[in-house]
């Protein structure tokens, strides 16, 4: 018995001293999915604490957390390092949707954009809507084809300055625009190339290569 109550005594300490805490999700401003040092997702209800981690509010794509008495506001995607160390890389973990697609809200030169993650598209792919309100003169680029869906549609070559997904920020990064057949950003294999990528289950974890 004396055993047994070390044991969980150890557990409850190991959760306590959380060292990095991502937001998976949020279930409209009720709950708040968090996984803690890489662990499986939890779901936190505003108001309660799962271990070290609190749940104090969630407004928009945001919920701010408290962990080890620390507030912070965290975005859909982002992390929470308690103990942050030079050598620590950049990631983001993404959580599937129910159809297996990986969404997230990120940016492109400092506007939000939000990305599918597709490993089967070349580059960044952005819908010419997107790059209008991005303020990109994209017809400036060079010109070429592309199979959609819908068929062979012309696009447009771009070079941008800074994407960034959660806590990764990418300069320099090919992408192409679409003027047809193309509803949402793709986060693409120029992107991609730039960083790890490891699938568990429904949860993809991206980490910045240096």
């Amino acid at each position: 018995m004396r055993h047994s109550i070390s044991l969980l005594l150890l557990l409850w300490c190991a959760a306590a001293a959380a060292a990095d805490v991502a937001l998976i999700g949020l279930i409209g401003d009720k709950a708040a999915v968090v996984a803690v040092d890489g662990g499986e997702p939890k779901t936190v209800k505003v108001g309660q604490k799962w271990g070290a981690v609190s749940v104090i509010a969630i407004e928009g794509r945001q919920a701010t957390i408290e962990v080890d008495g620390k507030r912070r506001v965290l975005e859909i995607g982002q992390h929470h390092r308690a103990r942050a160390a030079a050598a620590d890389r950049q990631s983001v973990i993404l959580s599937a949707d129910t159809r297996g697609h990986f969404f997230s809200d990120g940016a492109v030169n400092g506007t939000p954009v939000r990305f599918l993650v597709d490993t089967g598209a070349t580059t960044v792919a952005l819908p010419a809507t997107d790059a209008v309100r991005l303020g990109i003169d994209y017809r400036k680029g060079e010109m070429g084809m592309s199979s959609t869906a819908g068929g062979m549609v012309p696009v447009y070559r771009v070079r941008l300055d800074t994407v960034r997904l959660g806590a990764i920020e990418l300069t320099g990064v090919e992408g192409v625009v679409l003027e047809k057949g193309l509803d949402i950003a793709l986060l693409g294999m120029s992107f991609l190339n730039r960083v790890d990528i490891k699938r568990e289950g429904q949860i993809l974890t991206l980490t910045r290569r240096f």
